[in-house]
């Protein structure tokens, strides 16, 4: 095979800040040990095929040299998915955090020339760049986002990561264009690209096959889980921005110095529950800024999660306490409308919120302290899906929309100032009230 300018790739690369690149070799199946190479299958590593057959490609095939080519490269580290048994993502160094440009297509001018005297036929898939998506940004910049190669029965994707402000990495959707040939690989057969997904940075370690140095995820099954629940929602900027010029965004000094106090809330609540390993989301108010104005709403002067009762773990008050933050309620118990509140900095104060799970819907329950009446909140069922929000990757519901209406009414676009927590909300409805001998377990105020 014709070797690559090594100056001109260098040069190139130069260029490439956000970036990490898997490609997903199906028609080579290797072994990482001299057991898989007699034989016998990957622990933890799935049978399952991308398309082609499951013979491996000799080292003079054209699929082999194109992957050899590319990870010969100085500046180029190949990496190897969880998928590995069928499949061989590689990977560009990831460019510094700070920077907030794509990378250059011309960066891979080199592969798609060795590409183009192998034979390969390429698809190139861009998008808009959601990062300058903000608010004061709106930026018509392209990024590419999936690159598919194709000789006969053998198909390469090259699925383009990014590296996001909330310190994960984000690749887009696989979305064709109109012009596009929907024939050219079985698209629906892909494993990245049905939805954005986000992921954490993956330690890697590095091995040798077939003199080739590539890396694989240091722990593989947390990658698999990973990319069974990666889906990612982007905040929908332009309607945010469609939103503040309807109702122009508190800029005074008290709204700026909650903003940050809230976030920082937020970043403090998320590294104490990621700790414990208690699945979260952003709910009420803070999933009503997330989804409408794509930020804090000021007057609210809370943050609201939510927590699935199966998810609820004895420690989650001590270690609370532990990172500074008070309990200044308890309402309710574990088998029945358990709610938390801990309070942060100054008046900013954390709620969090017990979902519990019905055949056709999920609630969350509230208590009033002086009377001990109770509080149904109903909810259609919903799944988790990631999102940035104030530099931060969290949860947020899937079907947001439905969510945000069921809490909200169909006017949850225009601003409320005044709420009232046991008759605003659209989706409220009466419980029920404490037996008075249950009240200094059910109502416990600090």
């Amino acid at each position: 095979m014709q070797k690559i300018n090594r100056n001109v790739v260098l040069a190139l690369l130069s260029l490439t800040s956000l970036v990490f690149l898997l490609f997903q070799l199906c028609y080579y199946k290797f072994y990482l040990s001299q057991k898989v190479r007699e034989g016998s299958e990957l622990p933890g590593f799935p049978r399952a095929a991308l398309c082609g057959r499951q013979s491996r490609p000799s080292r003079g095939s054209p699929v082999a040299g194109l992957q050899s080519g590319l990870g010969s490269q100085p500046g180029i580290r190949v990496t190897v998915s969880a998928r590995a048994i069928r499949f061989l993502p590689q990977g560009m160094m990831p460019p510094p955090a700070s920077s907030r440009r794509g990378f250059s297509p011309s960066a891979l001018v080199g592969l798609f020339r060795t590409a183009e005297k192998m034979g390969f036929q390429w698809l190139k898939i861009i998008n808009k760049d959601p990062r300058l998506d903000g608010m004061d940004d709106l930026s018509g910049m392209e990024i590419p986002l999936h690159y598919i190669f194709k000789l006969a029965s053998h198909a390469i994707h090259l699925v383009v990561f990014y590296e996001r402000s909330g310190n994960f990495l984000w690749h887009g959707p696989l979305r064709l264009k109109q012009h596009m040939d929907r024939k050219f690989v079985p698209f629906r057969k892909l494993h990245f690209g049905r939805y954005p997904g986000a992921y954490e940075k993956p330690e890697l370690l590095l091995v040798s096959i077939d003199d080739l140095k590539v890396q694989i995820p240091k722990n593989p099954s947390s990658f698999l889980q990973e990319m069974s629940h990666s889906r990612f929602l982007e905040c929908r900027y332009r309607e945010a921005r469609a939103f503040f010029q309807l109702y122009p965004d508190d800029a005074s000094l008290d709204a700026v110095e909650f903003r940050k106090k809230a976030k920082s809330l937020l970043h403090l609540a998320a590294l104490t529950l990621n700790n414990l390993g208690v699945k979260f989301w952003l709910s009420s108010g803070t999933c009503l800024g997330w989804f409408r104005q794509c930020n804090v709403i000021p007057h609210s002067k809370d943050v609201d999660l939510g927590i699935f009762i199966r998810d609820y773990k004895a420690d989650i008050i001590p270690a609370f306490q532990k990172a500074g933050l008070p309990l200044k309620h308890k309402f309710g118990k574990v088998e029945d409308s358990l709610e938390l509140s801990f309070q942060g900095q100054d008046d900013v104060k954390l709620d969090i919120f017990f979902f519990y799970e019905e055949d056709d819907h999920i609630w969350n329950g509230g208590t009033q302290a002086k009377s001990g009446k109770k509080f149904k909140y109903l909810f259609p069922k919903f799944t988790l899906c990631w999102t940035e929000f104030v530099e931060l990757k969290v949860h947020v519901p899937c079907e947001t929309l439905q969510y945000v209406e069921a809490n909200y009414g169909p006017e949850w676009k225009v601003p409320v100032k005044t709420w009232d927590w046991k008759s605003s909300p659209f989706n409220v409805q009466d419980n029920g009230i404490w037996p008075i001998d249950e009240w200094d377990n059910v109502i416990q105020i600090y």
